[in-house]
């Protein structure tokens, strides 16, 4: 996936790039990213298509740049998680990393877990999530031969179900709710591997 690196457009008074960004993610997150035309983008935002040009090229690169801050937020947290010198830490590190950027970047992750593959954006986006998804299976085996989990599971099926509870996070978190992001990893790692410790 190419990334778009130039300098963020200022474009006409009363919205930037950012309100730009966060509409269309809010739209595609609402309807679809396919039944989302630049009409509604320009009707949610109020202003004509040619100011909304002044901020972005088109639908397709409010979707690759709403990607790349939800993949990329993610593959830095595996990035930081490798750092850690044991399996044990690794592990705990990424899981923590993730809810991190799943409660700080909520409306993107939310988009790309709702992803079909249905256009080459979409596909590249896929692929990337599916390598880290491995990368984190691997932290799961390095984990079962350090003791943290148990040697008679699965690892990608754990991977699955730690990144199942993980994922949900999107659907109910609330920024504005009652629930501190750093306790919500605390819970979710007792939940997660506790199940999976193994038993004495």
């Amino acid at each position: 996936m190419t990334t778009d690196t130039r300098p963020a457009r200022r474009g006409r008074p009363g919205h930037d790039r950012a309100d730009v960004i966060r509409a269309g993610v809010a739209l595609f997150n609402e309807q679809g990213y396919d039944a989302t035309s630049v009409a509604d983008l320009t009707k949610r935002l109020g202003v004509t298509k040619s100011a909304l040009y002044h901020h972005v090229d088109s639908k397709e690169q409010i979707l690759q740049i709403a990607l790349e801050e939800a993949l990329g937020g993610l593959e830095q947290a595996l990035e930081d998680a490798l750092m850690r010198p044991t399996a044990t830490e690794r592990l705990t590190a990424i899981i923590r990393g993730a809810v991190q950027v799943l409660t700080e970047r909520q409306p993107q992750v939310t988009l790309l877990l709702r992803l079909r593959g249905n256009s080459d954006i979409e596909a590249a986006a896929l692929t990337r999530r599916r390598s880290f998804d491995h990368r984190v299976t691997e932290l799961v085996r390095e984990a079962q031969a350090d003791g943290l989990v148990r040697a008679d599971l699965d690892a990608g099926v754990a991977t699955r179900l730690i990144f199942g509870m993980i994922n949900s996070v999107v659907e109910w978190y609330r920024p504005d709710g009652p629930v501190d992001p750093v306790l919500l990893a605390d819970e979710i790692l007792v939940v997660s591997l506790g199940g999976l410790r193994p038993t004495t």
